[in-house]
């Protein structure tokens, strides 16, 4: 299938989805919508990140968090090992390629995409923290980047292919991808992932996106029969360790934050005293 024809069907279908949950429980608040939030939720181009205290063992804790698990992937990547063939596939007929590479002549070009694919996907979460500023209204913000994610991807795409054929949908399993990326893929993504950025701030979403990896080695093993090497095991143990630091970190962070809030409303909250209305006092 046409890679942008399908972009863009998912981001048509999403805004389908995604506009009754913006009409009922944000219901008036397009109309609070200025050009600043249409720039942004369309630009996306603002970078920024959570405030470290280094000195700090929260800090800490989630910095050393974030290296391991960034360890555990790339060992998971490029070390493999002994072998180790713990399950059978369940699924027959598997045929396999030698190297895993499916007889591509574009490896540099692919390389270059992916990594841009990576460091674009970095910048993506910081800019969610600029969104919820301009556009706090998370069904409304989610349901026009649908929009201009469609409209982005649909000029791209005509500008590549004009055939009818690369634009054309039948009822077979090119629909159901589109309907599954457009209902999780995309309208459900867009909103956890702002949800989870406004209450954890933009590092905590990323931070489990290691998890795939490792849920695609167990079930590459469990549903393919795929090997299972030392490298894997020991990259997993490295990610799920940070993983839990980061968390600990963060939770630490969390309570801190709270008992000091807490403290400042105790303090706000207790009588002063003046010296005008002070009860004078008699005797010894």
């Amino acid at each position: 299938m046409f890679v942008f024809s399908l972009l863009c069907y998912r981001s048509i279908l999403g805004v389908i989805f995604i506009l009754p949950f913006a009409l009922l429980l944000e219901r008036g608040k397009w109309k609070e919508l200025d050009t600043k939030a249409l720039v942004w939720l369309s630009i996306n181009a603002f970078v920024g990140m959570e405030s470290l205290r280094l000195k700090s063992k929260e800090a800490s804790a989630k910095v050393v968090g974030a290296l391991l698990c960034f360890g555990g992937a790339l060992l998971i990547s490029m070390y493999n090992g002994k072998e180790l063939h713990l399950f059978t596939s369940v699924i027959k007929g598997i045929i396999k390629i030698s190297n895993g590479v499916a007889g591509g002549q574009h490896h540099m070009r692919g390389t270059l995409l992916l990594l841009g694919d990576c460091i674009c996907y970095a910048f993506w979460y910081p800019i969610q923290v600029k969104v919820l500023k301009v556009c706090p209204w998370k069904h409304w913000s989610s349901m026009l980047t649908c929009v201009l994610g469609g409209l982005q991807t649909g000029v791209v795409g005509m500008f590549l292919r004009r055939d009818k054929l690369a634009w054309q949908v039948g009822w077979n399993i090119q629909l159901l991808t589109i309907v599954y990326l457009a209902a999780l893929g995309t309208t459900a993504n867009y909103w956890l992932n702002l949800y989870a950025v406004e209450k954890r701030g933009p590092v905590f979403p990323p931070m489990f996106n290691t998890l795939s990896i490792v849920f695609t080695m167990v079930l590459g093993a469990l549903l393919l029969g795929e090997s299972i090497t030392v490298g894997s095991l020991l990259g997993s143990a490295l990610v799920f360790s940070g993983l839990y630091m980061y968390l600990y970190g963060k939770a630490r962070e969390l309570h801190a934050k709270t008992s000091s809030g807490s403290s400042n409303e105790k303090l706000q909250a207790q009588p002063t005293h003046d010296s005008k209305f002070e009860v004078p006092r008699f005797g010894p």
